[in-house]
């Protein structure tokens, strides 16, 4: 107790405990360990890429990842521990990507987590990878609900609404290719070296004419997207370049096949904020780092007057630190897994 300047007492503020997860996300082929306070402060966030390694093949080798981050693992602990000035004894839990993902890159990881958290006796925490795109903007925003949250990466592409904290309920996906993977195909026709995205990016970005291509709206009133067709339509326009012994018009392409793909997920984005009510959108995965995107997405949610949430670029990739900001919804409930937790290639969002 202290007293005040009248003399009476006063009772002493309580002092809260920080909750800090150290976080371990292996899901493909980069190797992350982060420390993060309290779901919101990243106290460190260490990221071993294997870009190089698969860019001889062209794109991700599922056994080459796997080996890698066993490779990395364990020194890459040690580093995020250092870095966050966290002694091993003040870490409240362990939190893991458990799905989804390339099976054998997951076990790694989960495997690393489940040894942690039972040499130090501390709760473990498995974490869909999705939620934590979607948690990433927490490190730096306020989430406001209901909110509309499109993903969009390599493997996914996703409307997803948000009613409250933890709560996801998807309302469109893709029928086919993700567009991140739409975009990596079509790069890898063109000669473009892997990952195909920034570059068709950058080139889209440059030219100053497109070659038109079309749009897959599918039903009226659906949420869902296609881009198969768009990808072959891509392809379609490379061979018959190439079968005529022209050069493929690379830079035209690129900004015919954006326009495209990002006029699709704009229009169907904007439908959803507004059916729904949304007070945010949100915008998570590795292609929320097209400067492109970002850009109309910024355009439309001025018009609607709802704020566009957007990860700074260092957090749209995959990252432990956005597994440690949606571990900290499991610990706010104290749900936490058993050691017999698996890695889960096809975990479900809707229900983690």
């Amino acid at each position: 107790m202290q007293k005040g300047e009248t003399g009476q007492q006063q009772k002493e503020a309580p002092v809260t405990k920080p909750v800090y997860i150290l976080a371990i996300e292996t899901s493909c082929d980069e190797t992350s360990v982060a420390i993060v306070e309290n779901g919101k402060i990243i106290r460190s966030n260490v990221i071993s890429s294997q870009i190089e390694t698969h860019q001889r093949y062209g794109g991700v080798v599922p056994e080459v990842a796997s080996r890698k981050h066993v490779e990395s693992i364990t020194w890459m602990l040690e580093e995020a521990v250092e870095k966050a000035g966290v002694s091993l004894q003040e870490l409240s839990a362990i939190a893991v990507t458990e799905g989804p993902g390339l099976i054998g890159a997951l076990l790694v990881g989960v495997v690393a987590g489940k040894a942690l958290a039972c040499a130090l006796d501390l709760p473990l925490i498995g974490v869909h990878h999705i939620a934590g795109h979607i948690y990433a903007n927490q490190l730096v925003h306020e989430l406001e609900y209901p909110l509309i949250s499109l993903v969009v990466s390599g493997g996914h592409t996703e409307l997803i609404l948000m009613e409250g904290p933890g709560q996801f309920r998807i309302i469109g996906r893709t029928r086919d290719d993700a567009a991140g993977e739409a975009y990596d195909k079509i790069a890898r026709a063109m000669g473009l070296p892997y990952p195909g995205g920034p570059h068709v990016d950058r080139l889209a970005q440059e030219a100053e004419s497109e070659i038109k291509m079309p749009r897959s709206w599918l039903e009226a009133d659906s949420y869902d997207f296609s881009f198969s067709g768009l990808k072959s339509a891509v392809l379609n326009v490379v061979n018959q370049s190439k079968m005529r012994g022209e050069a493929v018009q690379v830079a035209q392409i690129a900004k015919g096949f954006q326009a495209s793909v990002i006029d699709v997920l704009v229009e169907k984005a904007d439908r959803a904020v507004r059916e729904y009510g949304a007070k945010q959108l949100l915008l998570a995965g590795g292609v929320a780092a097209n400067k492109g995107l970002r850009s109309r997405l910024a355009e439309r949610c001025e018009q609607l007057n709802v704020p566009l949430l957007v990860p700074p670029l260092g957090l749209c990739t995959d990252n432990a630190a956005m597994i440690g900001a949606a571990a900290f919804l499991k610990w706010d409930k104290q749900e936490f897994d058993s050691m017999e937790l698996k890695a889960e290639p096809q975990l479900k969002l809707e229900e983690w």
